[in-house]
């Protein structure tokens, strides 16, 4: 399975720039290069904690499809900020699937810079049991 055309299937994902740098069985890696719209304030001192809990977000949702297959809307995300993420820096995600019920699954989610230094921790819980888009969209559409 492609992760990585799945991922850019989204606007919102494509807009943001997310990269999937590394898929493992176990494990996948996301980049999101920096964007000055990241920025969290206008002295630029720092990236803005939304950025950093929607590539958590990502990740989580995206390590759980790399062993399910299928979407996986998160439905619970609980994220530590640990320190500010320097402004003009990348981040780099790294997601684990910690466990994949028949109906939840869990994800655990280590936000760095590429230096190395830990930014941020998230714990996600995301349905396994979803329907494809088509079908939640379809009466949308008519």
């Amino acid at each position: 399975m492609d992760l990585s055309v799945m991922m850019h299937a989204s606007p919102y994902h494509r807009w943001l720039g997310v990269e999937l740098t590394r898929q493992e069985s176990d494990e996948i890696e996301i980049r999101l290069p920096y964007r000055p719209e990241f920025s969290g304030s206008d002295e630029a001192t720092n990236i803005h904690g939304g950025i950093i809990a929607t590539l958590a977000d990502i990740t989580a949702c995206f390590a759980i499809i790399n062993k399910t297959g299928s979407d996986a809307p998160n439905i619970d995300l609980h994220l530590d900020y640990l320190r500010m993420a320097p402004d003009r820096s990348d981040l780099i995600a790294v997601g684990r699937a910690a466990k994949v019920g028949r109906t939840i699954g869990v994800a655990d989610v280590e936000i760095r810079t590429p230096e190395g230094r830990l930014v941020a921790i998230a714990r996600s819980k995301v349905t396994t049991t979803t329907p494809g888009r088509d079908t939640l969209t379809k009466s949308e559409r008519s």
